[in-house]
This record gives structure tokens, C-alpha cells and sequence, in this order.
């Protein structure tokens, strides 16, 4: 196994179990993440992020929380990883199960440097917002408007916890 996919390997085991600094010490200091919902810069961000899901996961949903990976693999400089997420999604209180494809880039000490995770986001809408999600998630202004929350909760959540 080479050692980028046992970093991964490590990054999705660590999230499975909600331990948001062993998913952070995957990363370095400049990486970067992007998904349907975040485009974020540098470690604080990105760690950030998971922080504050891990946290809100453990404080609210935990009995409804599950993670399960598969097709990781890695060599000297990309990486990639399915995995499926099972949730409550909080402001809701609606289940979501979603189904992501990570895909990274590591520099020369195997950190990850780049995360794009995909998802299918009017799927994710749907579960996750009920019939607006199902009428609007394919609109840019929904998932613009989920952007901008998304953001607005990791400012703050970064400024009460740095």
C-alpha cells in the first residue's frame, strides 16, 4: 500500500469516527477543498470546516451519524475515494444519505494539498430540504443560497473557535 492511500485510509477512518484533528494533521498547511457546497484556502479552512461538521455531528445527531469508504487508492500524487455519508441533516431534521467521490493531490511529504469531493447536489437537496430542495435544488440560486450559509456557519464557527 503506498503511503498516500494509508493517509487516506487514515483521513476517512478518522471521519468515520468524527475525530476531527486526525482528519486535519492529513492536510497541509496550503490545501485546498472544494465541493457542491465549499471552495475553501489553507489548513485553517479546510480543517475548520471539518471541525465544525464533526462537532455538530456530535452534539446533535450522533445516533444518526455513519460514514462508510471504499476505492481508496493513492500513488505518489493523486489519490481518490468513494464514500457514502448517512446523516441528520440538523436544520431539518431531515435523513440524507450522500454519495461523494473524493478525488486529491499530495505533495512530496504526503499531505494532501488538493480535496474536490462530487456529489450529486439536487439529489442531496431533495433528501436534505424536503420539497423546496426537490422544486429548486437544480437552480444556481439554491445552491448559491446554500453556499452562502455554508459560509456564514464556518465564519462564525471559526471565530468562536480559534
Amino acid at each position: 500500500m503506498h503511503p498516500n492511500q494509508k493517509t487516506l485510509e487514515t483521513f476517512y477512518s478518522a471521519f468515520a469516527a468524527l475525530d476531527a484533528d486526525t482528519m486535519a494533521s492529513c492536510y497541509a498547511e496550503v490545501a485546498e477543498f472544494q465541493d457542491e457546497v465549499f471552495t475553501l484556502q489553507g489548513k485553517r479552512e479546510v480543517a475548520g470546516m471539518w471541525r465544525m461538521l464533526c462537532d455538530g455531528v456530535k452534539t446533535r445527531a450522533r445516533d444518526d451519524w455513519k460514514l462508510d469508504f471504499s476505492g481508496v487508492s493513492a500513488d505518489a500524487t493523486t489519490g481518490k475515494a468513494h464514500w457514502d455519508a448517512t446523516y441528520r441533516f440538523t436544520p431539518t431534521g431531515r435523513m440524507v444519505l450522500n454519495r461523494i467521490d473524493g478525488r486529491f493531490k499530495f505533495d512530496n511529504t504526503g499531505l494532501i494539498v488538493h480535496h474536490r469531493d462530487v456529489f450529486d447536489f439536487w439529489l442531496w437537496a431533495r433528501q436534505a430540504l424536503g420539497t423546496p430542495g426537490l422544486l429548486l435544488g437544480w437552480t444556481p440560486f439554491l445552491r448559491a443560497k446554500v453556499q452562502a450559509q455554508a459560509k456564514a456557519n464556518l465564519r462564525k464557527y471559526l471565530a468562536g473557535n480559534t
